[in-house]
């Protein structure tokens, strides 16, 4: 399955980085997460560090295969 995830505001380069699974592009005063997620534990796994690193997470989508 592959996963957006909108995150408020531009990451840094280090903060980025936390997320090596996923690639990221900032637009619109967000940086936007995305890549292929494996299962609900991983998905969960990532919202969980979003918030340990006091991210702001705006959205959240499943994309079309």
């Amino acid at each position: 399955m592959r996963y957006e995830i909108r995150i408020e505001g531009h990451l840094s380069e280090t903060l980025a980085n936390a997320f090596p699974e996923l690639k990221h592009v900032v637009m619109s005063g967000q940086t936007v997460l995305f890549g292929t997620v494996i299962d609900e534990a991983q998905l969960f796994g990532l919202l969980t560090r979003c918030q340990s690193l006091g991210l702001r997470v705006m959205e959240m989508r499943q994309l079309p295969e």
